[in-house]
């Protein structure tokens, strides 16, 4: 596989979309990186995001997709949910090396599943072409994989908090307790009533309640790593008054004890050698994950071993999305797997 790639992220205009552009403007093995916006055709980059200036002079490009997508290695699709379903066939007929992305058309193969949270599939047929793409998780096994769906911010937290449990926790039939608050910077560019800065500063506000679509990944990754079919796991989503971040807490209270420790042992052992996931000793920070595509995982258990606690922080718009991508992008295609992705945030932020 050529080393130097040209990449092409489709819908570059938004917070993703510019997230992605600094990570791949900065990567050893990328020669290239084109952007496409239909909304900002013709402007320069660095005028819809300042931060890039020093980085690329370009303009946002507009044209067919299918043409733009066979004249590049790699291709993102940072697009609104529902859209990346009404390009992708053509983009994926075009066979670039290798397509990510990053909207919730592709994260849930069960089709019952994703009509139970989002509606009827607009695209069903192409559902078994992408592997869901938790990257701390599947590791080497993205290797090769020319399709891949990055999973959602919220779901990426709750996963990473609940992956090393699975085996604990399953045969109790325990349902966990994911309570999660993100930041503004989730919801998108365009301004709504929920997101404009007076309705989110000094305050804090759950919503989606009994049913947050992230709620679907969940389930179905939950359900295959505990091998029980009626598994189930609880989201309780938060708006916040920051405006990057997710910072998420899981608890489980268990009919039997657990052997002391054993929590924290599945958490290092599942999480061993995983290049972006740390696991503390204490409690992480937000605003130590901020800026960077690295999780910070602390999870603990009472001392009758009754009780389970997890606290994660990610940054929702790098680990949970634009950082996740391009570390699937450097695992699909054999890459080192943290190239471009080893940056810290400003502390403090």
């Amino acid at each position: 596989m050529n080393t130097q790639l040209r990449v092409l992220v489709i819908g570059a205009a938004g917070y993703v979309g510019g997230e992605l552009l600094r990570l791949l403007l900065g990567h050893p093995q990328v020669a290239s990186c084109t952007a496409h916006s239909r909304s900002q055709a013709g402007q320069p980059i660095a005028r819809v995001h300042p931060v890039l200036a020093p980085l690329t002079g370009e303009r946002f490009v507009a044209g067919e997709l299918g043409e733009l997508a066979a004249q590049h290695d790699v291709v993102f699709l940072a697009l609104e949910h529902g859209e990346s379903a009404r390009v992708a066939a053509a983009v994926l007929a075009a066979s670039p090396t290798v397509v990510i992305d990053l909207a919730a058309d592709f994260r849930v193969a069960d089709p019952a599943l994703y009509e139970k949270f989002y509606g009827a599939h607009p695209a069903p047929e192409l559902l078994p072409r992408f592997t869901y793409g938790l990257a701390d998780v599947v590791g080497a096994a993205l290797a090769g994989c020319a399709a891949i769906s990055v999973p959602g911010c919220f779901a990426t937290a709750a996963q990473l908090a609940l992956y090393p449990l699975a085996q604990l926790l399953a045969p109790t039939g325990v349902i966990p307790s994911l309570f999660a608050i993100t930041g503004s910077s989730g919801a998108g560019v365009r301004p709504r009533e929920t997101t404009h800065h007076p309705a989110r500063a000094h305050n804090l506000f759950a919503y989606s309640v009994l049913g947050h679509r992230h709620e679907a990944e969940i389930l179905q990754s939950w359900r295959r790593w505990s091998g029980r079919s009626d598994a189930s796991a609880r989201l309780l989503a938060h708006s916040g008054p920051m405006v990057r971040g997710i910072y998420l807490t899981l608890h489980a209270a268990l009919p039997d004890p657990l052997a002391a420790g054993a929590v924290a042992a599945a958490f290092q052992q599942a999480y061993s050698g995983r290049p972006l996931v740390r696991v503390l000793d204490a409690p992480p920070e937000l605003t130590h994950a901020v800026g960077s595509s690295y999780a910070l995982i602390h999870a603990t258990q009472s001392r009758d071993g009754k009780e389970v606690q997890v606290m994660i922080a990610i940054d929702n718009l790098l680990k949970g999305a634009s950082g996740q991508a391009v570390q699937a992008m450097n695992l699909a295609l054999g890459l080192p797997e943290t190239a471009g992705l080893r940056g810290v945030g400003a502390f403090p932020c």
